[in-house]
């Protein structure tokens, strides 16, 4: 290798030293950045209580057994509502739109009036059912909520079962 071309490459060594270590403040900069919009963008939870308050007895209390399993019979032509140890409760036919799920609601309001520390129920489906139906029944069977909005909305019975309605 010729002396010209030793120092040619010596002298660029020494022009561009320093400049191959990584430069760390741009990284830095967008970290704080990402930081920042992390802390403000983060959603932070809030705990709601549901109240509940039911509103004054329009109806009398029916008459309820005392150990009550609550069952919702889903049949084509009409809802059942059950208690599995003594049978049927009340049957509310289909209105012109199809399942009356406002009745219902009214009657598990009262139903959850004589037993408010109730939280379970069973809905029971016949063949055929539409998944629709189930879907309302299981949000009429959960929550009340009244057209009228003289109150708020009711917890009635939340924890839901689904199986199979007897023959």
């Amino acid at each position: 290798m010729p002396a010209n071309a030793s120092g040619r490459v010596k002298r660029n060594h020494m022009r561009y030293r320093g400049r191959h270590e990584l430069n760390v403040v741009p990284m830095i900069d967008m970290m704080v950045i990402l930081v920042f919009f992390l802390i403000f963008s983060a959603v932070f939870t809030r705990t709601s209580i549901l109240e509940l308050n039911f509103p004054a007895a329009q109806q009398a209390v029916p008459d309820l057994p005392q150990g009550l399993n609550l069952e919702v019979v889903l049949r084509k032509g009409k809802i059942d509502v059950d208690d599995r140890g003594t049978g049927l409760l009340k049957s509310v036919p289909n209105n012109d739109q199809g399942y009356d799920f406002a009745a219902l609601a009214e009657y598990l309001l009262l139903v959850k009036s004589k037993y408010s520390d109730k939280q379970d129920a069973s809905i029971l489906l016949e063949q055929d059912v539409p998944y629709d139906a189930l879907v309302q029944a299981m949000d009429t069977l959960r929550v009340y909520i009244p057209k009228d909005k003289k109150y708020d909305r009711a917890e009635l019975f939340p924890q839901v079962s689904i199986g199979d309605a007897p023959l």
